[in-house]
């Protein structure tokens, strides 16, 4: 039976035009167990990044340690948290997200408030090390869940799977973008408030775990089996994956080298990087939602992770092509704000798409032994390419050559990538 609209269209030869139905309000559409992962990870990093943008400079004046012992505690940060994602991984596959993720937000506490309160250098190694390893408990069990509920999303026929890992991603770059206002604002009274807040805020993370987090998350398989690492190492799918990734963790790594050392060349002062970096940070919490909306309607997870992979060679590239002619003052920061953007752009195409992979190369019950071995393997890559990238901008070659360089390895990692997912 027709309705009386459609028959008067029917007779003046007009047709109907069905409307597509509105897109999900992918927030809404969450689950309570989603939305507290998601509210976990914007809470996380503000936590995190109220603290630790500002340790450097503690270390150095306050503390009055030397520049290579303030470097070498900083890559031991990294290290303990990097390093050992794997193991944080492994534990949360054995023992289910809930207890290590109440572990680590309790080593974060302690750490904090340790680091607060130290004076000593085995002091302060000590609270370092505590928050890095508490991280590599905490982010692959959040991490992991996210991702095997976004694939239970897509299965539900709700949308694709990155449109959840956006929303992830979007969530951390909004607590790294509040965590150092917040920080800052608190060094007005001295570090260990800063410290204290930062541990405040796991102090909230933990309580909302302890009422909300299930017992015994649905679907989610404890492995209590041996052999997952020898598995995971001769995964080569899986490998190549997190070699291309580590590229992207490479190039990202360069905020941190190459580009401060280009902001310098430009304007004479390093003033301008903190613009930058709120530049990139806030063109993830504006465009991540939407730049994931498109590429999940028109790319798979390897086109996608190309086509970021290319957008950041392209960054490089555009300083390398700026390079010759010496701009200085505002154009001169120019290409660095394009590299910034670019970037930032390829960012928002890899992560999500790299993260909504994992599922899908991991054997079953090993989610977290991947989701940690996929950081851990690229913060390997990371750790060995940026002394290459170091030794490289220190050679004195030509001012362009360094910049292509570096546009070359993301755009030859894309060969690295799996040529077609795993079902």
């Amino acid at each position: 039976m027709t309705d009386p609209l459609s028959r008067v269209l029917a007779r003046t030869g007009r047709t109907t035009r069905v409307p597509k139905p509105p897109r999900e309000r992918a927030w809404k559409d969450l689950s309570p167990l989603l939305r507290l992962l998601i509210l976990t990870q914007l809470a996380f990093n503000v936590g995190f990044y109220a603290v630790l943008p500002f340790l450097a400079e503690h270390l150095g004046a306050a503390i009055g340690m030397a520049g290579w012992l303030v470097g070498f505690v900083l890559g031991l940060r990294t290290f303990s948290q990097q390093g050992l994602f794997v193991v944080g991984g492994w534990l949360v596959d054995r023992y289910g997200v809930r207890p290590v993720v109440l572990a680590g937000c309790v080593l974060r506490i302690a750490g904090f408030a340790w680091l607060g309160y130290a004076g000593a250098v085995w002091s302060v190694v000590g609270a370092v090390l505590l928050i890095g390893f508490a991280a590599a408990l905490f982010s692959p069990a959040v991490e992991s869940e996210v991702a095997r509920q976004a694939v239970i999303w897509e299965q539900g026929g709700r949308g694709p799977r990155t449109r959840v890992l956006a929303l992830f991603s979007a969530a951390g770059q909004a607590g790294a973008f509040v965590g150092p206002l917040l920080g800052g604002l608190l060094l007005v009274v001295d570090f260990r408030t800063a410290c204290l807040a930062g541990a405040g805020v796991f102090v909230l993370v933990l309580a909302g775990h302890v009422r909300l987090m299930p017992q015994h998350i649905p679907g989610r398989i404890r492995t209590r089996e041996r052999g997952g690492v020898r598995a995971l190492l001769v995964n080569r799918r899986f490998l190549a994956l997190c070699c291309a990734y580590g590229t992207y963790l490479l190039a990202y790594n360069q905020l941190y080298l190459a580009l401060p050392d280009e902001v310098e060349r430009a304007t004479g002062s390093q003033t301008p990087l903190s613009w930058l970096f709120a530049l990139s940070s806030l063109l993830v919490v504006c465009a991540q939602l939407p730049v994931t909306r498109w590429a999940g309607d028109r790319l798979d997870l390897r086109r996608s992770m190309a086509g970021g992979l290319l957008l950041i060679a392209a960054g490089f590239a555009v300083v390398a092509a700026a390079r010759p002619a010496g701009w200085s003052g505002v154009v001169g920061l120019l290409p660095a704000a394009g590299f910034v953007v670019l970037l930032t752009l390829g960012q928002m195409l890899v992560v999500p798409a790299a993260r909504a992979w994992v599922p899908d190369l991991a054997e079953d019950g090993r989610l977290g032994l991947y989701t940690g071995a996929l950081s851990s393997v690229s913060g390997l890559i990371v750790l060995v390419g940026s002394s290459a990238t170091g030794s490289l901008l220190d050679l004195g070659l030509p001012a362009a050559v360094p910049w292509l360089v570096l546009a070359a390895v993301p755009a030859l990692a894309v060969a690295l990538l799996p040529r077609r997912e795993a079902s």
